[in-house]
């Protein structure tokens, strides 16, 4: 006769000595440590998490771009930061993606920062829709991101070259703030050959029809040693800022190509194609 109080299997074995033995045997789990829910981590970058889990407050702000998490850790601890209008101090909160985030009183976007490099083609303009159903650039790159992007500058509809798109506004702002802009480089073909001197006067500076004021700040004609092509470096956010510029000296624009944009080219980049920016870029164009 059993013990009172002992369940015993078809093997003899109580249900006890069966637990005890799982959990010396290293290679076997309990039923409790498996699960079949398949683990979801963050991608690097996101500014709210892409599934439906809590992420701390301070990776948020991480994410987000606003600092560091040690630094985000020191934000919450000293007030400034919110969630749905609550005022956060704990350094393990979780936040949700549904959650609105306030940091110093200024929502934080919940949206994924976008920054595309396009290399335009001639014959496209730079507005969404221009009434005349021309081809738009925006065309180009609505495939780039789910996130609406918008142009940091416009070029003209025969200029081609480098288009810099992003829904980072703070950054569209800093670029084209007088004192943050950023080296272009153009590559220019008028329709007749262009006089030394004139170029000086490009580089002085020409006031434009409607009382602009444009300088290049550096011209130089092409290594093939053609006479009707040059290379204009210029900061400006003017639009047309090349051909407006040479009008007023007597040239009309064949070519305008900018090939350069801050740190940014072409390289790679067959017309009419985009690409994204490496962290390493986008870092260099917020310094």
């Amino acid at each position: 006769m059993g013990r009172i109080g002992q369940n015993k299997n078809s093997k003899g074995r109580s249900r006890s000595d069966k637990k005890k033995s799982a959990f010396k045997n290293k290679a076997t789990k309990p039923k409790f440590y498996q699960t079949n829910e398949k683990k979801t981590t963050p991608k690097k970058g996101d500014v709210v998490p892409t599934f439906d889990e809590n992420v701390r407050l301070n990776k948020y702000l991480a994410n987000a771009g606003i600092c560091s998490r040690r630094e985000a850790d020191v934000l919450i601890q000293t007030g400034l930061v919110e969630v749905n209008g609550h005022l956060i101090l704990e350094l393990g909160y979780k936040v949700k993606p549904t959650d609105e985030v306030k940091y110093d009183g200024v929502v934080i976007s919940h949206q994924k920062k976008r920054y595309v490099l396009l290399n335009k083609p001639k014959d496209f303009v730079s507005t969404n829709t221009d009434g005349l159903g021309r081809k738009s650039i925006f065309q180009l790159v609505y495939k780039a991101c789910k996130e609406p992007v918008l142009p940091i500058d416009r070029l003209g509809r025969n200029e081609m070259g480098l288009v810099l798109f992003t829904n980072d506004t703070d950054l569209t702002k800093k670029l084209n703030h007088p004192k943050h802009l950023k080296k272009q480089l153009y590559h220019v073909e008028v329709h007749k050959n262009i006089n030394k001197d004139d170029l000086k006067l490009l580089m002085e500076g020409v006031e434009l029809s409607d009382g602009g004021f444009l300088k290049a700040d550096n011209i130089e004609f092409l290594k093939d040693g053609n006479a009707r092509q040059v290379g204009v470096e210029i900061k400006t956010n003017k639009y047309k800022a090349i051909e407006r510029m040479f009008e007023q000296v007597g040239y009309h624009i064949v070519k305008s190509d900018r090939v350069l944009y801050g740190n940014l080219t072409k390289k790679g980049i067959l017309r009419g194609n985009y690409r994204h920016l490496t962290e390493k870029e986008i870092a260099f164009l917020k310094m």
